[in-house]
């Protein structure tokens, strides 16, 4: 194994062990969450050992639970009594590592992670936020207490270790058809219109991938066709506390195409929505994020047929619109002048890895 991940509580009894933190969506089941905690029960007292993994939507700075506000709600949560050891799970290549590592008065569990909760998503902070960011996340905790699940109980900060992982989806082995959108526009000023056709050679693209629209372009108008704009629009819909939905642009390029009136054009542009051109929008939606290493634009949520939304925290979706800049001619010159517009819709997405 290339790395083990391990935090201690500040008091030094617990120590949690975990062989990952990536555990992979695989629509049908999700990966198992196999670990160890270490004990050493010298300070424990008349407290036994607990771990627990949740999932909670986060929608404030820590800093602010505090003041008595808890900005976390808990999606879903279990929880084990790992010492004095009250049931031993069926051990795994993974957990025979862990607990080599450990070594003496090591304990194994495991989760299930139910496959109709959401994946890790991270709202992007803006340059000034301190603190987690919003958004959804998986933690695994170890902590003493004297019961189970006593909502009275005060677990001091010195008696718990956590560590965050993140639950990803990766994009389905079958990629479909790519989607295809057509208009036909009129002007004022103009007998004949002017038709648009955009379209992708599939429905799904991974992140960082260049994406290739086709577009035909058939001006049978008095007009001139300046420039083709297309831009990429993410919208993040938080389903889960309020109806909370809002649309922001990742991608907005212009080519300088002309299209005369009576002309034609028939031409595949490419772009490449990425995260480093969005590093200031607050608010952006994002792939979990561990710590500072680097992430990407949240991957398209996929529904489950029979899933309720809320459960599902926040919904990532993108949509490409392509938009021609029309010129009226002639004495009104920009008096007439108009958009043409079609959108396609996008799946973003990782490839699942070689095994």
């Amino acid at each position: 194994m290339a790395k083990v991940f391990k935090k201690t509580s500040g008091n030094g009894g617990l120590t949690l062990y975990l062989g990952k933190r990536d555990y992979v969506d695989h629509v049908s089941a999700v990966d198992r969450v196999d670990g160890v905690v270490k004990v050493d029960p010298a300070d424990f007292g008349d407290r036994k050992a607990f771990v627990q993994l949740a999932c909670a939507f986060r929608y404030g700075s820590e800093d602010l639970d505090v003041m008595g506000l808890c900005f976390r709600k808990d999606i879903w949560f279990e929880q084990i009594q790992i010492y004095p050891e009250s049931s031993k799970p069926q051990l795994s290549a993974m957990h025979e590592t862990l607990l080599k590592k450990a070594g003496d008065n090591s304990f194994p569990f495991s989760f299930e992670i139910p496959n109709n909760l959401p994946c890790s998503v991270s709202l992007q902070p803006g340059p000034d936020d301190k603190g987690k960011a919003c958004g959804v996340d998986f933690e695994v905790k170890t902590y003493l207490a004297k019961e189970k699940n006593n909502p009275d109980e005060k677990i001091e900060k010195k008696d718990t270790a956590r560590l965050v992982i993140r639950k990803i989806q990766y994009a389905p082995s079958q990629v479909g058809s790519g989607p295809k959108a057509d208009i036909c526009k009129s002007f004022m000023m103009s007998d004949k219109p002017v038709h648009l056709e955009a379209s992708m050679e599939k429905d799904l693209y991974f992140h960082g991938e260049a994406i290739p629209i086709k577009i035909k372009i058939n001006n049978e108008s008095n007009k001139t066709v300046k420039k083709i704009k297309i831009s990429v629009d993410q919208t993040t819909d938080i389903v889960l506390y309020s109806a909370d939905k809002y649309t922001k642009t990742v991608l907005c390029q212009e080519f300088g195409e002309t299209v005369e009136a009576n002309g034609t054009l028939d031409k595949t542009l490419t772009i490449t929505p990425i995260l480093s051109e969005n590093k200031e929008k607050r608010g952006l939606a994002l792939d979990g994020r561990l710590k500072d290493e680097d992430t990407n634009l949240a991957s398209t949520t996929m529904l489950r047929q029979g899933v309720e939304k809320e459960v599902l925290g926040i919904l990532v979706s993108y949509k490409i619109k392509i938009n021609l800049m029309v010129a009226g001619g002639g004495l009104l010159g920009g008096l007439t002048a108009s958009d043409v517009t079609v959108e396609l819709p996008l799946n973003l997405m990782h490839p699942k890895p070689e095994e």
